[in-house]
């Protein structure tokens, strides 16, 4: 566990929150910043504030990276301060830059919270737990709960593993890879390749929430965003309708909360307290 955590650390120190030429960050690779689909995953990103505590004296980022998207910080806009953990040194310098002397910046493990029960009014954790083992993501879930002040809400953005929707549209994609001439998409096996891309990603399914963490925290799934970017890049175009598929979607994900929560990509976990 110690090493993939180190290796974790490692890229985003080296990689993932280095700046590239187009002023983005690597990790923005993992993002779809095409026009057509920015109205859909900018009102995704706000969904999270209508279930933090509009104001307070802290709110905690745990796994903040860099808060690279300007969404990312209206989190924290009615907050005396927002306190950025994130195991990367590099995620914590960026952030600096991005919010100055609103942020409180603290090298830490998600897992192993440096901080005091009841600490903060509100606990935001944006695409953070699934670099963890995932023998530590019960421990990640208790240790922002132990932290949240009672009566607040904590908002935690996963992502599932091979939800419905998925398991839906990827006989269509590779479809769609064969014809352009593309081979299939492999499965990484981060931990055993010699030189790994990207960064550890460990991710779960509704029942391993629930059997597991729902068992004694109190959690409720609604969808931060049903579609992957993945699916985004695939079957979102500007000039077959795109925008107009992606407010379908926005609607859909809204009038039924449950099934695209459970079934779509990216829930966002609530905790209560």
């Amino acid at each position: 566990m110690a090493d993939t955590k180190q290796k974790v650390q490692e890229f985003y120190d080296s990689i993932g929150w280095q700046q590239e030429q187009d002023g983005n960050f690597q990790n923005a690779r993992y993002e779809d910043l095409r026009p057509v689909s920015a109205e859909y995953v900018q009102k995704t990103r706000l969904r999270i504030n209508r279930y933090l505590s509009p104001s307070g004296k802290y709110l905690l980022d745990a796994g903040s990276g860099p808060v690279q998207y300007d969404d990312y910080i209206t989190y924290s806009k009615g907050y005396q301060k927002r306190v950025c953990l994130d195991i990367s040194i590099q995620a914590l310098r960026e952030a600096r830059n991005r919010i100055g002397d609103h942020g409180m910046f603290v090298v830490g493990d998600l897992a192993n919270l440096p901080f005091a029960p009841n600490s903060f009014d509100g606990v935001v954790s944006m695409h953070a737990i699934h670099h963890l083992p995932l023998e530590e993501h019960p421990r990640a879930y208790d240790e922002l709960f132990r932290v949240l002040s009672p009566g607040h809400t904590g908002a935690i953005v996963n992502g599932w593993s091979d939800p419905l929707l998925s398991r839906i549209g990827e006989p269509v994609i590779g479809l769609l890879r064969k014809l352009a001439g593309r081979s299939a998409k492999k499965k990484k096996d981060w931990l055993n390749e010699t030189d790994p891309e990207g960064t550890y990603v460990r991710k779960m399914t509704p029942s391993w929430l629930m059997k597991n963490i729902g068992n004694h925290i109190p959690v409720e799934v609604k969808p931060w965003r049903s579609m992957s970017t993945r699916y985004l890049r695939w079957f979102i175009h500007p000039r077959l309708g795109g925008k107009i598929i992606l407010k379908m979607v926005y609607a859909l994900e809204e009038l039924f909360p449950g099934f695209y929560g459970h079934n779509g990509q990216y829930p966002v976990i609530l905790l209560k307290k």
